[in-house]
Order: C-alpha cells, then structure tokens, then sequence
C-alpha cells in the first residue's frame, strides 16, 4: 500500500494549478444520462479514483466515453464527451456503487429517461451515517414507486414524473443536485425548498440549462426547474475546486509561505479565506488568481462548520491543522457529520494538542509539531496530515493515502513544485 514521505520546514513558493471541482464533476458525468445527445465536459479532473468510479458506473449503463484529444491542461485536467444514446443496463450494481457514495445520483436521471432504476445503497468515507432519506423521499413526491429490498433501492415511475413542491428538513447538497437533475425531465413544475447554496449546485444548473433545461434559483435556497420532454447535449467547463484551492492556501500559510492560486474565484473560497485573514494570511485576488502569505505565526481562530456560504465541513481538517501551530487556543465546531474528527488523534502523534468532546475539539497551538508515522482515516483527514507534516520538524510517513487519490490530483507532483520535500513510496 502506497504512502507519502515528507520532509518538513520548507516554506512553499510558487503557483499551483487549480483542477476541477471533484464535488461538481460527479454530479454533472451523471446529468449525461438525461440526454441522447452527446454531454461534453472540460476541466474534469479525470484521473481522480472518484471520477473513474463514476465513469465505471455510468459505462456499465451502457454510457459511451471519449477522451477529447489534445494534451491535457497544466492542472492535469482533461475534456470528456460522454454519449447516453443506448442505454443497455438501469441496474447500478453494489460493486461499483459501494466506492462511492455520489453514484446513488444515477437513480434520478435514470428513473427520469427510462421509468426504472435498480442501484445499490451507496458507499463512501467512514465519516458519518449521510443516509439517502432526503432523496427518496423527493423522488416518491414526484411519484417514483419505491422499494429498498436486498441493499438496493427498486424504483419505478411507469407513468413518468411529474412536478412536485419539495421542503428539504434539512440542506442537502446531494438532495439537491439528485432532484434538480430528476425533475429536469418532469412533467411539470417542480420547487425545491431549503435547497443547498453551493457553488456546485450553480454549476449543475448551467449544465442543464444548456442540456435545454429551465432552472431558475440556483444558488438561492429556492430552486424552481420546468420540465422538458427531453433534453438535448451540451459542452460545458467544469466549476474550479474549491477544497482544492482551499487546502493549498492553508499548505502555503502554514509553510510561511507565498503561492498563487491559478484558476479559481477568489468568491468561491468565501469563508475559508476570512478564516484565514483572520489567521493573520495575507490573501489577494487578482486577474481570476489567488494569491497567498503566510506571516510568521498564524493566529488562532474558531470555526463552525455549516452549509455554504458558511465554513464548509471538507476544509475543517485542514484548517484544524493550521491551529495546531497556531499563536492560542482555537474551537472547532463540526455541524455536519458525526465522525469527521478521526485525525485527532493522527495529528496528536505530531505533537498537536487538541481535546475533543462531542462536536467540539479544542486546539491549544504548540511552536512545533515534530515528524511521525500517521494513518490517514478518509479524503480530507489525509491531506490534514500531510500539511501538518510540510511544516514538522523531521520526517512524516503518511500511510493509506489511497484517500487522497480519490480528491487530489498530481498532489506530489504540484507540493513538489512549490519546494516541498514530498515523495510517495510504493507500498
């Protein structure tokens, strides 16, 4: 099994190249479904372990993929067309589905195109229960027939769906991405209330309305979508990444560091970057870069997870890291899952002090953290401890970092090129 070796105390200096957003990729290769046309999709950060899942599940369905020609771009991303004209197989099997839990979005379009659907219940990080509740019962308003039976989810609409009001209890990002794409092709007219805020939702929205969809309020939490008789291929560009981008900005504040940010709004980082201005990180926006300092020391500062545009769950790790080195005591709320603290204690191995109890870690900052073996837990965890590492004194070995490549492309490769002392070790 693969694992990183890093050598730590080397500021990071110079430009990384920001990818495409995983989050929005996933949702949108599934969007192809609703179309007999052909969806194309630049900017896909294709060798990601996540995009392949999803590239697997969706050609078992009988989806044609093309590799665009041309060389890939400098942040390793790629252009994909993918065709939905024969549909051979509505069944998403456990094996493909159980790597993943963004595959349960093929049960919408599919439902919506074709009357039936047969997908496995989904898998994914061991980060917290995230059950499918919010979907289904969307679908069943819009008159989906389901039934959960041998870990699958049975689900038909032999008539077609149709329009329906639907008040989420709570904010999901998958809900939300899950019914816009399934009421695209609804008779009718469809509200989503409460509906999720993110960047990535607005993404999705672009690609249907291109796809020949009517979408009205994304990125508000009301979202209304006019369903079409059918929906027709589109080329679209896939939203920056924004963990991504967030997860270098904290790398290069905690090195004491200076790096550019290419390829992302600085909009999109909303409040990762007035944590980390508040962190004492100098951060400047320019020319549609980001550009950022690390000063000395950074100042503690508390967080609380929430949906956008509130501080978002997959940068908590990250930052939590930050506050391990940081100047005072910081608290670290985590609202969304239950079980998104398993670095604590990885993090504790480099010297970190932290106490955890319930939601809630307190983070008492040391002057340094010293180099360890750890195990990474799940995606963001992984990339906590790396970046904890860059800034340890001594070598870190970051064992199980197949996390990593579910969320991070060319991650070696672009630390490497800042002057990090990174390389990964053959298992």
């Amino acid at each position: 099994m693969d694992r990183l070796r890093i050598r730590g105390g080397k500021p990071l200096q110079g430009s990384v190249p920001i990818g495409g957003a995983k989050n929005a990729a996933l949702p949108l290769m599934a969007a192809s479904l609703l179309t007999a046309g052909t969806v194309t999709l630049s900017n896909v950060p294709a060798t990601l372990v996540d995009i392949k899942t999803m590239r697997d599940i969706l050609s078992a369905h009988g989806v044609e993929f093309a590799d665009v020609t041309g060389a890939p771009a400098r942040n390793g991303c790629r252009t994909l067309a993918l065709s939905a004209h024969t549909i051979t197989n509505t069944t998403a099997d456990y094996e493909l589905v159980r790597r993943m839990r963004a595959s349960v979005l093929v049960l919408g379009p599919l439902l919506a195109r074709f009357g039936k659907a047969r997908v496995s219940l989904p898998g994914g990080c061991a980060i917290g229960t995230r059950p499918i509740n919010l979907h289904l019962v969307g679908l069943q308003a819009m008159g989906a027939e389901l039934e959960i039976a041998d870990g699958y989810v049975e689900a038909a609409a032999p008539h077609g769906l149709h329009g329906a009001v639907v008040r989420f209890p709570s904010v999901s990002v998958g809900a939300t991405e899950h019914l816009m794409m399934a009421a695209a092709l609804a008779q009718g007219e469809t509200v989503l209330e409460n509906a999720a805020l993110e960047p990535e939702i607005i993404d999705l929205a672009k690609l249907l309305q291109a796809m020949g969809a009517s979408v009205f309020g994304a990125g508000t939490s009301r979202i209304v979508i006019q369903g079409a008789a059918e929906l027709h291929g589109a080329t679209h560009r896939v939203v920056a990444d924004r963990i991504e981008a967030g997860t270098y900005a904290v790398a290069g504040a905690i090195t004491g560091g200076q790096l550019e940010l290419e390829g992302v709004s600085i909009e999109l980082l909303g409040a990762v970057i007035d944590s980390l201005r508040s962190a004492g990180v100098e951060v400047r926006a320019e020319s549609g870069n980001v550009w950022i300092w690390g000063n000395g020391r950074p100042k503690a500062v508390d967080i609380t997870t929430a949906p956008f545009p509130a501080f978002p769950t997959d940068m908590q790790a990250q930052m939590m890291a930050l506050m391990t080195v940081a100047d005072g005591s910081s608290v670290i709320t985590e609202t969304i899952f239950e079980n998104r603290f398993m670095h604590v204690p990885e993090l504790a191995r480099m010297g970190a002090n932290i106490t955890v109890k319930g939601n809630t870690a307190v983070v008492r900052g040391v002057t340094a953290l010293k180099g360890a073996p750890v195990m990474a837990t799940d995606l963001r965890a992984s990339v906590s401890l790396v970046i904890a590492a860059l800034v340890a004194n001594g070598e870190t070995v970051v064992n199980r970092v197949y996390h990593l490549d579910r969320g991070y492309e060319r991650l070696v490769e672009k630390l490497s090129a800042c002057g990090a002392d990174i390389e990964r070790l053959a298992g």
